[in-house]
């Protein structure tokens, strides 16, 4: 569950190393952003000599979040971290990796791209 000041760590490598959230994306009283959910983070910890550059706001996808997730077929989900990987307007990633498991849920929310760059889909 991540919320507005909640920090996240970067899973790609689009020069951002730290994000922090300040807005969950979605209907108006939507308070917690969860597996896939968009969020509008600010950059707070960036790799010099990149494109991205420390406190610039940006959109993100949630990938993974601490807080477990339960699946249909009684499943339980829960990574060891709090991880997102930043997106375009049109939903692309802006890095052309992705590190670290990602949530097989991403293809059904329209991520397929970041699940075909990521090593392994839980």
């Amino acid at each position: 569950m991540i919320q507005p000041q909640s920090y996240l760590n970067v899973a790609d490598n689009s020069g951002a190393r730290k994000l922090m959230c300040i807005q969950v994306l979605g209907t108006s009283n939507s308070r917690y952003a969860s597996t896939g959910d968009t969020i509008i983070a600010v950059i707070k910890e960036a790799i010099p000599n990149m494109p991205l550059k420390r406190s610039e706001v940006v959109r993100a996808v949630v990938v993974c979040t601490r807080k477990e997730m339960k699946r249909e077929n009684g499943m339980i989900l829960r990574f060891d971290d709090n991880a997102a990987v930043v997106i375009n307007q049109e939903g692309n990633p802006r890095g052309t990796r992705v590190f670290g498991p990602v949530a097989r849920e991403l293809r059904e929310y329209k991520f397929a791209k970041i699940v075909s760059l990521a090593p392994e889909v839980l």
